[in-house]
């Protein structure tokens, strides 16, 4: 039973980040959307700030099984890439959203700090054990982080099939 109260509570948070962005997101709006009272709410979570830390937990667990399943099944570096693509790197607005929350303001807290860096490490671990060249590792890396990132922030994207020129461009003889 505290597994789905904690579930329902990540997903009320991460559903308020998508509908409304970081001040959306109170004790009071989190436990009224899990349907728990503000005191089974602080009982998972004893602060505002320990709720962005567990989503962050649970993003961080699920990049690294993704990554790391995907790496599994094919190149690994084209799997960091393409993980970078504009049309999966923001769901509704919610990474983005997670990003404001945990940077700035009242909940930047360095825990949720650390646990974001670590999100990005298991995003880019597959790709940096299959990349013998660390420099081609780095670039990999800075193209995949600047193409998601850019995706993030609204701006303007590369055509997907120069995106894909790009790729295999960086990918060749890897």
């Amino acid at each position: 039973m505290a597994s789905d109260a904690r579930d329902r509570i990540l997903r009320a948070v991460r559903d308020l980040l998508v509908a409304g962005g970081p001040s959306s997101v109170t004790l009071e709006a989190v436990a009224d959307r899990a349907g728990l009272s503000k005191g089974g709410l602080l009982y998972h979570f004893p602060s505002k700030s320990a709720l962005y830390v567990g989503l962050l937990e649970q993003v961080r667990d699920a990049v690294d099984d993704e990554m790391t399943g995907r790496a599994a099944h094919g190149d690994a570096a084209r799997a960091f890439l393409e993980y970078a693509r504009p049309e999966s790197a923001d769901e509704g607005g919610f990474f983005t959203s997670l990003l404001a929350a945990v940077r700035t303001g009242e909940d930047a807290d360095p825990q949720a700090l650390a646990v974001l860096a670590e999100s990005f490490e298991a995003w880019e671990r597959p790709m940096r054990s299959a990349i013998a060249d660390p420099v081609r590792a780095e670039i990999i890396r800075l193209v995949g982080n600047g193409l998601y990132l850019s995706a993030i922030a609204g701006l303007p994207q590369p055509d997907p099939e120069l995106l894909e020129q790009v790729f295999d461009r960086l990918l060749t003889d890897a």
